[in-house]
């Protein structure tokens, strides 16, 4: 897939005609970032419009080895030069179904409520390639509610890890906790499509080893629903355990 291919698919996701205000959103996190520790994580802001990232982290050199004003200075399309040319398409695939998702399925007033997380090969200074898995959580819309400026959050992962290209979209109830109201495996079905949105957010805490008192806690049901949805999880998949199942996860590093 060429640059510009990719530069016309993603223009036409994101396809905006309202001119968004950024310095509010910049001076708050150039002031957060001065405080934060050097990690294996960066941040940017990021402007679908202009195919542009509007700030970047210092973290960013620290992650990958690359000059953070270069990234500032070539925008996306550099950025995209530097994702694997196998994750290209089903990265923009992602993305496409996030949005038709978002404009589909949330109401405008929960927009701001959302976050969205993908994954991809990148290849760093040294050009290896390494995970990354983005969050990004928008800062602005457009008049119809479509989101343009996004807070992106990447986290960077030893690519020895095989992962399949994920996209996934959680909405911040009334309790503050997320949940998960779409996902989808661009790579392969390594779960059964018949698992629902709630079983998978079941699936993400098992994973973390929460027990099913404390998940029921988290999601606000019963421990008895939480044990009925245990139960279906394991029939639908075809497996004998939770830890099975478990295991199958960590195998696979499969993104909730």
């Amino acid at each position: 897939m060429t640059n510009d291919k990719v530069k016309t698919t993603y223009k036409a996701i994101f396809k905006s005609y309202y001119s968004p205000s950024l310095e509010k959103h910049i001076e708050k996190i150039i002031e957060l970032d001065a405080f934060l520790p050097y990690s294996s994580t960066f941040f940017c802001i990021t402007n679908t419009q202009a195919l542009s990232f509007e700030y970047v982290s210092k973290n960013f050199k620290t992650c990958l080895g690359l000059d953070k004003s270069e990234l500032e200075v070539k925008g996306m399309q550099y950025f995209w030069s530097r994702i694997h040319p196998d994750d290209l398409e089903q990265w923009l695939k992602a993305l496409n179904e996030l949005m038709n998702f978002t404009l589909a399925e949330i109401d405008l007033q929960d927009r701001v409520r959302m976050s969205y997380t993908w994954n991809y090969r990148f290849k760093n200074s040294k050009d290896k390639y390494v995970n990354i898995i983005q969050n990004t959580t928008p800062l602005e819309f457009d008049m119809d509610e479509k989101p343009i400026i996004g807070l992106a959050h990447y986290t960077v992962i030893n690519a020895a890890l095989e992962m399949p290209v994920c996209a996934s979209a959680k909405f911040l109830n009334d309790h503050d906790e997320y949940d998960t109201v779409y996902y989808n495996n661009f790579s392969q079905k390594l779960l059964a499509d018949g698992i629902s949105n709630r079983e998978r957010d079941i699936i993400r805490l098992l994973a973390l080893n929460y027990t099913s008192k404390q998940i029921a806690e988290k999601l606000n049901i019963s421990s008895n629903t939480v044990d009925t949805h245990r139960r279906n999880i394991l029939k639908k998949l075809n497996i004998s355990s939770t830890g099975e199942l478990v295991s199958m996860l960590k195998l696979k590093n499969m993104i909730f």
